[in-house]
């Protein structure tokens, strides 16, 4: 009886600590923007060796009255794999250890081509982080989602008209947008017969262009809503153009949609698909839908990646309307849009490109 007590009192208590873990999390994210807005990662990568607490307290522009707190705020950030730990060189010195770049800070600095920052920022923004203290009301209401019950509308609304909100959502899409290109044109058999792409909801058109870079012969258009493109100026192979994916799409031989489908509930993707589909040709003339999101993976793998679609999943309920699809839910939007094949391509970390088919034109003609 004595042991099956102490069984018991162990699972208590190891409950008690998960529902602790679970309840401070937001410490790991708020404690690394913190870094992020104090220039920590940029400071010590461009110190070029480890370096001591006392150098990191000296570079940092704070109130020297908060020197203790600095080591406080490192610590929980070297736990969590943002920093570690090296020996530094000179024995002399009183300090014997320093502080580098975790391979995830890198992505972090400010002058990096593929820095993730403004993405990361723009999410911890309060505009996006206050919709999560609703979500209890939201489910109670009949608000399409939580960030209408916190701001009073929906988020494209919004940010249509608070510049602040469309700059930062445009920098943190740029940021995603840079990564994903570098990614995209490695696999140029995409692009491959392609005269033309608009890519949809492309935001200041980051991707589009690295494509209209890439390949010269390639007409490239970048379509969003106008307050966003409203101003930009394209290139010789490459243009802007302001105008609603729910309404018409430019006509092309590929539409580009990265990461916009999970925004969107199964209805609207369908909408929009049917828009894509009127703006390329048939299938045997190189029409097709090339698509950059999620295929959510449901509990296989490793255990932060399916956590983390899941946390995009959660993310989409919040803020928007849409949701994160396994393949049986994506091939089940491509039909009911009439798309005729698709093919996965996992390339792309958490998230995979997708290359949608139209049906070919007797087949078409032939069901009609």
């Amino acid at each position: 009886m004595a042991l099956q007590n102490d069984e018991q009192s162990t699972d208590m208590l190891h409950s008690q600590t998960h529902i602790w873990n679970h309840l401070f999390n937001f410490i790991n994210s708020m404690s690394l923007k913190c870094a992020i807005q104090l220039q920590i990662p940029d400071i010590i990568n461009s110190h070029g060796a480890p370096m001591s607490l006392s150098e990191l307290v000296e570079a940092l522009s704070i109130n020297k009255e908060r020197t203790p707190f600095v080591y406080r705020l490192m610590r929980i950030l070297v736990h969590s794999g943002f920093f570690s730990i090296s020996t530094i060189g000179d024995h002399e010195m009183e300090e014997k250890e320093g502080y580098l770049l975790a391979p995830p800070s890198r992505f972090l600095l400010k002058e990096d081509p593929l820095s993730i920052r403004p993405f990361f920022l723009a999410m911890l923004d309060p505009i996006l982080v206050d919709p999560w203290q609703h979500m209890s009301e939201w489910f109670k209401n009949d608000d399409k989602n939580p960030f209408y019950t916190a701001h009073g509308k929906m988020f494209w609304d919004f940010a249509g008209q608070d510049p602040n909100l469309n700059q930062f959502f445009n920098e943190g899409m740029d940021s995603d947008a840079r990564l994903v290109a570098s990614v995209v044109l490695k696999h140029r058999d995409v692009f491959k017969s392609l005269n033309s792409i608009v890519d949809v909801g492309g935001g200041t058109g980051m991707v589009v262009k690295a494509i209209a870079e890439s390949f010269s012969d390639v007409s490239c258009i970048c379509f969003d809503l106008p307050h966003v493109v409203n101003g930009l100026v394209g290139s010789k192979n490459f243009s802007y153009v302001g105008g609603d994916m729910f309404d018409a799409i430019p006509k092309a031989d590929a539409v580009l949609l990265k990461w916009i489908l999970h925004d969107w509930s199964d209805e609207e993707c369908i909408k929009i698909l049917l828009k894509c589909k009127d703006a390329i040709p048939s299938k045997e003339n190189g029409g097709k839908v090339i698509i950059i999101d999620m295929v959510l993976k449901k509990g296989e793998g490793d255990k932060e990646f399916v956590e983390t679609q899941l946390f995009f999943d959660m993310l989409m309920m919040t803020l928007m309307t849409g949701r994160e699809r396994s393949e049986k839910d994506w091939a089940k939007l491509f039909f009911d849009a009439q798309f005729s094949d698709y093919k996965m391509t996992p390339i792309l970390g958490l998230r995979s490109l997708i290359e949608v088919y139209p049906w070919l034109t007797y087949i078409a003609f032939y069901t009609w």
